[in-house]
């Protein structure tokens, strides 16, 4: 019984990891949106992580999330802050849907966790942003302290907006995604259980 424990883990471990490395290649398929800055890209790289939260559990989402940025802070790919950034929208995207998923296993919670994770994201990356990334961005850069006026318009410039429209973006590709694999998730969590 131990080892089929054992082996049960290995298994979970080796998913998350592979649902980590395709969340980082999908991290580099990404665009900007022509009327906010250019470093907001969309990407799809959440849409792994919302599997692993669906699946096996909302924190199996978050660790997914890790793995990306893990990755790809090793691989030179981007630089502290703007990782961590990325961390942090996942994170807040990612929760709220596993955990309603959870609770409830229905499309209906897939829908109100994508608009709840978007609302949650876009709300929680404001604030950090004005508080925490922003002036961190700006102390790594040279460029001083960042006033208020300059804080508050690009979260409301620029921040929100973007992670509302990322959100709606996620969400009208993963809904019929799950709708299309829902029996297959539902026999993958039942393995896993």
């Amino acid at each position: 019984m131990q080892k089929s424990t054992q082996s049960s883990k290995l298994t979970r471990l080796i998913i998350l990891s592979l649902l980590g490395a395709v969340s980082l290649l999908l991290f580099f398929l990404n665009f900007p949106l022509p009327v906010l800055p250019s470093y907001l890209k969309i990407d799809f790289s959440d849409v792994p992580a919302i599997m692993a939260s669906l699946i096996f559990s909302p924190l199996a989402g978050v660790i997914v999330v890790a793995i990306k940025n893990g990755l790809y802070l090793i691989a030179g790919g981007g630089e502290p802050v703007g990782v961590l950034a990325n961390f942090i929208a996942g994170t807040l995207l990612v929760l709220p849907i596993g955990i309603l998923y959870h609770k409830y296993k229905s499309v209906k919670s897939i829908v109100s966790g994508l608009v709840t994770g978007t609302i949650i994201m876009a709300i929680g990356l404001g604030v950090f942003n004005y508080f925490i990334l922003l002036p961190a961005y700006g102390l790594m850069m040279g460029w001083g302290e960042m006033t208020h006026t300059v804080k508050i318009s690009t979260v409301v410039g620029a921040i929100l907006p973007f992670n509302v429209i990322k959100g709606i973006i996620v969400s009208l590709l993963f809904v019929p995604i799950f709708i299309k694999m829902r029996r297959w998730i539902e026999q993958q969590q039942a393995k896993f259980a």
